[in-house]
Parts: structure tokens; sequence; C-alpha cells
């Protein structure tokens, strides 16, 4: 069967499933399969695909239109144009997360930090680990995860990334599994927000992912408050803390926050879409 076909019929089926941006997604799917570039794929467009290769797609192609994330399907997804290995065991890196990491080092150019490591609590699959590893080259960066298999996925993207000399990973509840010593110059979060209301309302494509990693109790705010708790007996002096919030949670969180003496300078910087999404304190 010609390339291009298969192409025009897979996009059919899956607008016809719902899927966004159809066009896209098949000629990802098939250039996965296909081992092409975006570029290779549309120069093959005349030629046939291998049988195995169809077969193989196929397969693939039923897993996407039962709305599983294209991300567990070809086990990669790109992130600050870097790939990273994915399973339903982390949540996949969203372009959120990139713009909370714009602004801790758009900060960080500005005002920069204190002698000390850096810290990022709730690794997954360790996205920003090693993004702050790779941009922070002066610092050793420690990683704090409460699961086991999201720790080997971000072992995995460590050493493909080669940046595993200066990272250290701890299994553990956010900072119960830290010694109660102010050591980090930077802390980042990306922590599990979403309320019960919205767990029972999310899309389909959502509920793949590890609902570890999203559910943030009813209120969506239980990781937020043991992280105001926990977080400044393990900062420095003019340390910074950054965290990754729900577009709705702005008054909730600088409430938290105010109510510890060790914070100030809180603020919510809004993302590029003017939601109020990057939650940044000083630790005095």
């Amino acid at each position: 069967m010609i390339l291009k076909q298969v192409y025009l019929e897979s996009v059919q089926r899956l607008a016809d499933a719902g899927v966004h941006e159809p066009e896209v997604e098949a000629a990802l799917l098939l250039g996965h399969v296909l081992s092409y570039s975006r570029t290779q794929f549309f120069l093959a467009l005349q030629q046939d695909i291998p049988s195995h290769h169809l077969s193989l797609f196929n397969k693939l192609l039923s897993r996407r239109l039962l709305r599983e994330p294209l991300a567990y399907i070809t086990g990669e997804q790109e992130f600050w144009s870097l790939p990273f290995k994915v399973s339903s065991k982390v949540l996949i890196p969203r372009p959120e997360t990139e713009e909370l990491l714009e602004k801790v080092m758009e900060s960080v150019r500005q005002d920069g930090l204190p002698p000390g490591p850096v810290l990022d609590l709730g690794v997954g699959s360790g996205a920003i680990t090693v993004v702050l590893a790779r941009e922070l080259t002066d610092r050793l960066v420690f990683g704090v995860d409460i699961s086991t298999d999201a720790l080997e996925i971000a072992r995995e993207n460590i050493r493909h990334h080669q940046v595993q000399p200066r990272i250290f990973l701890i299994n553990g509840s956010w900072l119960t599994a830290i010694q109660q010593k102010k050591r980090f110059a930077l802390v980042v979060s990306n922590p599990p927000y979403i309320n019960a209301t919205a767990m029972n309302a999310l899309q389909t494509e959502v509920t793949f992912e590890p609902r570890g990693a999203l559910s943030g109790g009813a209120d969506g705010l239980s990781d937020i408050r043991a992280l105001a708790a926990q977080v400044h007996p393990v900062m420095l002096s003019g340390g910074l803390f950054f965290m990754e919030i729900g577009a709705d949670q702005q008054e909730s969180v600088l409430k938290i926050f105010s109510s510890f003496p060790e914070y100030d300078r809180l603020q919510v910087h809004s993302d590029l879409a003017g939601l109020p999404r990057i939650f940044q304190a000083r630790r005095c």
C-alpha cells in the first residue's frame, strides 16, 4: 500500500475519533514506525509501505484511536527541545512546565542564587531535573520522587543526556527523606494540583497518566500545603522556590505560603496564555 494512502486514511480515522491535529499525529506515528524524520516522511509519500511496518502501524493506531497519548505509544516526548523517554509510569512533560523553567532561568540570571545545590521535587520522567543540570552547569542537582518506577525512567533520561555525574536521585515523599538542613539554593516543583471534581472530568488522554502525579486531593492543594511546610527548612537564605500551580489557585497558594514567615517576595507569574500558573517565593 502506498504511504500516502495509509496517511490519508489514518488522518480521517483519527479525526473521526476526535483526536486533535490528526494530520500531525498521523505523520508522527507513521514516522515513528518507519524511523523517518518529518521531512523524510513527506518525501516518501509515493513509496510503498512494507507489510510488517503497516501491521505495526495499525496496532499503534488502534491504541491512539482509544485516545492513549501519542507519547506513550512512541515512548518519547520532546521537552526543552530534547527527547525524553516516557511511559504510563510518569506524567508526560508539557509546554507549561517549559514555561516554569523559563521563568526559573530568567530569575536566576537576573537575581542570582546563593552557593549551593538545586532540588527538583517530583522528578517523574526527569525532564525538569535534566534541564536544571544542563542549564545550571555549576550546580549539583538533587531529585525526589515517591515512585521507584518513575525514578528508573528518570535515570534512563539522565544517562541519555549525560548529566548523571551531577544528579542524585532520592526515593521519598517530598522532603521527608531529606535531612532538615539548610542547603538548597533553588527548589523547583511541578506537584499534583488537580482537585477531585476536575479529576472526575479529565480528558480521555489524561486518564492514561498516573493518578498520583495529577491528584492534589479534594481541593487540589494537599501537596502544595505539604511543600509550603517542608521546603523552607531545607532552603538557604536568599534561595528561590518555583512551583507550577493550577490556573485557579493563585489566591489560595499565596494565602498558604504567606502564613509562613520564612518566605517573602511571593508572586505568581502568568503563562503565555495569560493564566496565573507559576508561583515564586524567596527564603528569607
